[in-house]
């Protein structure tokens, strides 16, 4: 019997080396780079220096991943909003779990 898992471990999400300054090019061209730009740089210098801190590279791929996400929704994001689509009587599940009781 071999004490190895019997299973592969699922890979990290590992970016190219180049992936933040792509990012941070794209962030530049995009029509809210005013607010983004520096959003972005504050939440990577943050996660630089836990990664300085910890010896990890996991924050500084946790920034990249969030950031391509919001760059990737932002147009769906822009189109909801633009629709008008009225959301105020959604339904509270917190208000549903609460009247089971």
């Amino acid at each position: 019997m071999s004490a190895q898992p019997d299973h592969a471990p699922v890979t990290p999400y590992a970016p190219a080396p180049g992936a933040p300054a792509e990012l941070l090019a794209q962030l530049r061209a995009d029509r809210r780079a005013d607010r983004w730009v520096p959003a972005f740089e504050q939440e990577w210098a943050a996660a630089l220096e836990e990664s300085r801190r910890t010896f990890s590279l996991a924050a500084l791929y946790e920034v990249l991943q969030e950031w391509h996400g919001r760059l990737a929704h932002a147009p769906a994001v822009e189109a909801f909003v633009a629709s008008g689509y009225d959301d105020s009587e959604f339904i509270d599940m917190a208000e549903l779990r609460g009247r089971r009781r």
